[in-house]
């Protein structure tokens, strides 16, 4: 009987027992956390709350949704300059470039008085398919005008791309013609390259240029290698100036070739992150060959994890000027709308344990962007006393001293040459005018520049043309006065820009990359240090060397 009854009130002392148990539970947490959820859960009722009272008491209609678009940013930037929203319209875009692929029609333009120019047509796309070239005008898509003020950079990628295997009906106006042509051109997947130039510098001395890290960069890098593998490369120069990073993965893969086995290659770490290291497997094909790296204040992130791996492990040597120092780890969160944030979760650390992120104030933007700007007042792209070191000494594996406190110092410094630098040179580049004369001057003598098929012959040709009188002209008119003096001063700078401009609009970015390092004081740098075989950096002398040297 007695049983019985016991099993009559089981069922309610249960309950009774996990009532009590979520009592006490929500007690500790509440007391022994900090209470930390209960604030989160306040302050989010509290924004939703106001954007109720807003929605349903504001004087004027508002667009909720709207406002929230333009919340998300600011919110965001309270706690670090890379934690970032991206609307669901840019999604696209942001993650394009990293991708190694995107599907549209194939070509590069520019746009010009208010008109779509095809400035280069990809080698083997849809356009070129079509039958497109460079230089034509795009002045209808699908039947509709396509000129105007109406015409955007992103209204016309808005129109171009597209999903795979679909069709898009363009109305083309060619040089010399008066009537318009109808192409259709099938939409296709269209690769982005990251390793922007592979070619030799020398007989011994190859050279590649990593434009971003994407997901095809360790591919495309293992593509270059073997071609230049092929010309007996003995040396080996890798160009990560103005390569604003992308993703650690194809960093770390490419740290890896030139790594022996067992070395720290980075590390990350945060609040809620633990600990991560990323060695490298000893499987590197390129372990041995000489290197040498070249960086800038363009060089960021994933840029930076790769410099700063063969600088501390004393495997190759970086020439250049101090990196950006982007040093913070972001999570890419998705929404249901497609709309994303990238979260700032943990900091990169370099194997010597410096932080690569520069120094920051949260909330306050405007003097980190600014940054750059601020070096080159204080005189750090001109001289190599100009760097500050605000963070302590670390030491690679030889013993090298390195320092933390934001970017990697290259081994090398060269300065930025602005002997020669005017007024109007800085106008003239600026300004666009330089790039816009560019095109112009291609457009109107491409079928003259087409016979000419190497750098070297192009470059020979524009000398003898006097592009920079030319362009003199032309940029009177558009406004900027003619200073025969100042044009006279910066005339090898002037002829440069101009020149490089035009290969690059007639060639490829190879050819463009190729023209630039022709008088490059980095690359100089570069083949004087492997001629004198300095690109493994020795151990520092110990005191008693100096001492006996003294």
């Amino acid at each position: 009987m007695t049983q019985k009854k016991n099993n009559r009130f089981m069922p309610l002392i249960m309950a009774i027992c996990v009532v009590v148990g979520i009592l006490i539970g929500t007690f500790y947490a509440n007391h022994f956390s900090g209470n930390r959820l209960s604030i989160i859960n306040t302050s989010s009722n509290k924004l939703n709350n106001l954007l109720h009272i807003v929605d349903d008491q504001y004087v004027d209609t508002v667009d909720v949704n709207d406002l929230v678009e333009k919340a998300m940013p600011q919110i965001l930037s309270e706690l670090d300059p890379h934690s970032v929203y991206i609307s669901a319209k840019d999604v696209q875009q942001a993650t394009d470039d990293l991708r190694g692929s995107f599907s549209g029609v194939g070509i590069e333009f520019t746009i010009r008085h208010d008109t779509l120019h095809v400035q280069q047509v990809i080698s083997n796309g849809p356009a070129e398919r079509a039958g497109l070239i460079a230089g034509d005008k795009i002045v209808q898509v699908d039947g509709d005008n396509f000129t105007g003020k109406k015409l955007t950079n992103e209204e016309a990628m808005h129109r171009l791309k597209g999903p795979k295997d679909t069709k898009v009906k363009l109305g083309i106006m060619r040089f010399g013609e008066k009537k318009i042509r109808e192409y259709v051109v099938t939409r296709g997947e269209i690769p982005t390259k990251s390793v922007t130039a592979a070619y030799m510098l020398n007989s011994e001395t190859g050279y590649i240029r990593i434009k971003n890290f994407g997901e095809n960069t360790y591919p495309e890098l293992l593509i270059a290698l073997a071609k230049l593998s092929q010309q007996r490369v003995s040396n080996l120069t890798i160009d990560l100036r103005g390569n604003t990073g992308g993703y650690l993965q194809s960093a770390v893969q490419i740290a890896n070739e030139f790594l022996p086995r067992n070395r720290l290659i980075v590390y990350t770490q945060g609040r809620k992150s633990p600990r991560q290291e990323y060695r490298s497997d000893g499987r590197g094909s390129y372990q041995h060959i000489p290197l040498v790296v070249l960086i800038d204040e363009g060089s960021a992130s994933a840029s930076e994890i790769l410099a700063g791996a063969i600088q501390d492990n004393d495997r190759g040597t970086i020439i250049g000027r101090r990196s950006f120092g982007k040093g913070l780890v972001q999570q890419p969160i998705e929404f249901n709308d497609r709309s994303m944030i990238r979260l700032t979760i943990a900091r990169y650390y370099s194997p010597s344990g410096r932080c690569i992120q520069k120094p920051y104030t949260s909330g306050e933007n405007k003097n980190y962007e600014e940054d750059i700007l601020t070096r080159y007042e204080h005189g750090e792209f001109f001289s190599q006393d100009s760097i500050k070191h605000e963070g302590p000494e670390y030491h690679t594996n030889n013993g090298r001293p390195v320092y933390g406190g934001g970017g990697i110092t290259p081994d090398i410094f060269v300065a930025e040459d602005t002997t020669n630098v005017t007024s109007y040179y800085k106008q003239a580049s600026m300004s666009g005018l330089i790039i816009q004369f560019a095109f112009e001057y291609t457009d109107n003598n491409r079928q003259k520049l087409k016979e000419l098929n190497t750098v070297d012959a192009l470059e020979s040709y524009l000398k003898k043309q006097n592009t920079v009188e030319i362009f003199a002209n032309y940029a009177d008119k558009q406004g900027l006065k003619r200073r025969n003096l100042m044009i006279q001063k910066s005339y090898k700078l002037l002829e440069r820009y101009i020149n490089s401009r035009i290969i690059y609009n007639m060639m490829s970015e190879e050819a463009w990359i190729k023209f630039l390092n022709g008088d490059d004081p980095a690359i100089s740098e570069t083949l004087r240090i492997f001629r004198e075989n300095e690109a493994f950096p020795a151990a520092p002398a110990k005191e008693k060397d100096m001492k006996k040297a003294a």
